[in-house]
């Protein structure tokens, strides 16, 4: 059966966020914390929902370690975030073939649009599944099956791609095929760990995977 269908991470996938997300965590830990946390506390959690991660350092705290991360987060955005080299033209060249194009991600509506706004993404997909519109995040199938009937697709027809575990878990308890991307900022080693049916170099190396070059 063709594949006509991609459903895509944002952070860390199509939009490099690793800076803007560790700064924030940063900023948030050091404010609550300080002097408690560094960058190699940050790096594991990378890809969880912020909710979640916040739990770790303080449950009873949760509610103002989330507003300080958002709010630095919001404030620093634009300086920050910048697409990965190929992204555009790959997923542009999709979208002028037909392909079935969906956003699946654990971040919140509006800074989801703004990232896909800031690089001119936003035409491009017809569907985004944020961590508003479900009830259970990745590696939970929810979103990406929520994605699927929103675009009329199926499992079958489908390739999840990411750059963390929880993009190759989903899209496995989902029932698509999954593509991890290198430039993981946990490294390809640990990606190749949950066994992805493909991994990309960069980008363009999707339009091989799909037969398109």
């Amino acid at each position: 059966m063709k594949r006509d269908t991609i459903l895509f991470d944002l952070d860390g996938t199509l939009i490099n966020t690793n800076e803007l997300i560790i700064a924030s965590f940063l900023y948030t830990l050091d404010k609550h914390f300080p002097e408690q946390y560094n960058r190699e506390h940050i790096l594991p959690l990378m890809g969880m929902p912020l909710v979640e991660t916040m739990e770790l350092f303080d449950k009873e705290k949760v509610q103002d370690l989330v507003q300080t991360y958002r709010e630095h987060n919001i404030s620093h955005h634009d300086e920050l975030v910048t697409e990965f080299e190929g992204v555009f033209k790959t997923v542009e060249e999709l979208y002028k073939k037909g392909y079935k194009l969906g956003i699946v991600t654990t971040k919140m509506r509006n800074t989801v649009e703004m990232g896909l706004r800031l690089v001119g993404l936003d035409k491009f997909f017809q569907t985004v599944v944020t961590l508003d519109d479900v009830e259970k995040a990745k590696p939970d199938p929810e979103p990406i099956q929520k994605a699927l009937a929103l675009l009329d697709s199926t499992p079958e027809r489908a390739i999840m791609v990411g750059d963390s575990k929880y993009d190759i878990l989903a899209g496995q308890n989902a029932g698509t095929q999954t593509a991890g991307v290198a430039w993981t900022i946990r490294g390809n080693d640990y990606l190749q760990q949950f066994n992805p049916d493909f991994m990309l170099n960069e980008m363009t190396d999707l339009l091989d995977v799909l037969g398109e070059r």
